[in-house]
């Protein structure tokens, strides 16, 4: 009798933690731009991780347990953000990370994830350097676009143009280094008629754009591809229109970094140059599909928006994977999820997603369009919209 009490009493012992630990949540570290022009981006990207997962822990979790996220400003800074990633890893014992904006934080935090051997989803960092070959390691994915497919997207578009005379703009960083390389390699193959005409490398965060635009007007291009992003293009293109750029280009003007987003239109009204070509992760206009419809009238509502964020859905698919990859692998060990990534696919509000096994990047592309006024909406929108899927410019 006194054996199967003292059984009794170590089996209740034994399972004591792993109860407790079967009810401790699942954190998730969310280092991402909560200040300044970047958060223009950053915030509605934190508000759709939130939301999904506010939506999955309302099911009861995953592996039973619920999830948490915490989130803190990167302040878009590099430094801050490895300062922040490796605070939650060690303070607050997040069990993967899920964030970052720029192509500068994306790759600073990848080494730390390397490091302490823990998962890093990146849902908005651009640039190829993130997942290339010599930097690629089990913890790191992506479910951007990259700098070669949003480069080699774009080429496909202005090479339609009746322009041969070409300038760029982009941010002397990793981003703008990489996704003008792509753009002005590609469209020199399909049309080698075009000349660059003129490059400019104003500074990441740069605020006065009125010398880099005259010294780019001197050129005489036809057409200007941008890739200043976020609260920066609102800047720069601001600074443009007063100095007649959009005009002197006929309107022959493509801008990357989701210029045409909602959150960008919609934070320069009647300032916005319309007529120009943008781009967007997601449009709550586009409504392609019925999933896609359902997560736009979800996200109204919970964003208390009645014309939602598109960025909101890099946070919302960033955590869709990865609840999806803990699930296959039945365990937040962060071995065990890395390789349940590999491969995955999933349904995302846009259709199938998949993270490729050989470069751990996502099929995802953009939606591409000419910018119109549209009686509907108080702000000007791309019209017609058109997905351009990047398989083809994928290797």
């Amino acid at each position: 009798m006194m054996l199967r009490v003292l059984t009794m009493l170590l089996a209740v012992a034994l399972a004591a933690p792993l109860a407790a630990e079967a009810q401790k949540p699942i954190k998730v570290g969310v280092p991402v731009p909560l200040s300044g022009p970047p958060a223009l981006f950053g915030e509605p990207a934190s508000k759709g991780a939130m939301m999904y997962v506010e939506e999955i822990n309302a099911k009861g979790g995953v592996l039973g347990r619920k999830i948490e996220l915490i989130v803190r400003d990167s302040k878009a800074d590099a430094n801050e953000a490895v300062r922040v990633a490796r605070e939650m890893i060690l303070k607050d014992n997040v069990d993967f990370l899920m964030g970052t904006l720029t192509s500068a934080e994306g790759p600073a935090v990848s080494v730390v994830a390397k490091e302490n051997k823990i998962v890093f989803i990146a849902p908005i960092p651009k640039t190829d350097q993130l997942t290339a070959a010599d930097k690629l390691h089990p913890y790191v994915f992506r479910v951007a676009a990259n700098t070669t497919m949003e480069g080699r997207s774009a080429a496909e578009i202005v090479a339609k143009w009746p322009v041969t005379k070409i300038a760029t703009i982009a941010f002397d960083y990793a981003y703008g280094q990489d996704v003008t390389k792509a753009f002005v390699d590609h469209i020199k193959k399909i049309k080698p008629s075009v000349q660059i005409v003129d490059q400019q490398w104003p500074k990441l965060g740069e605020q006065d754009y009125n010398p880099f635009i005259n010294a780019q007007m001197a050129k005489k291009p036809e057409a200007i591809v941008s890739s200043i992003w976020g609260g920066f293009f609102v800047t720069y293109s601001k600074q443009g229109k007063a100095l007649g750029m959009f005009d002197a280009v006929k309107y022959n003007f493509i801008g990357l970094g989701e210029a045409g987003s909602p959150e960008t239109t919609k934070a320069m009204g009647a300032d916005y140059p319309v007529g120009i070509w943008g781009n967007s992760y997601d449009a709550f206009y586009w409504g392609e599909t019925g999933a896609h419809k359902e997560y736009t009238d979800k996200l109204s509502k919970y964003l208390k928006d009645e014309y939602p964020s598109s960025w909101a859905i890099q946070g919302y698919t960033g955590m869709q994977f990865l609840v999806e990859a803990i699930k296959k692998a039945g365990s937040t060990d962060s071995d065990k999820v890395s390789k349940a990534l590999l491969g995955l696919t999933i349904d995302t509000p846009i259709g199938k997603q998949t993270i490729r096994e050989k470069d751990h990047q996502a099929n995802r592309g953009q939606l591409y369009g000419k910018t119109v006024k549209d009686p509907k909406y108080p702000f000007p929108i791309m019209k017609p919209v058109e997905y351009l899927d990047p398989t083809k410019f994928m290797d």
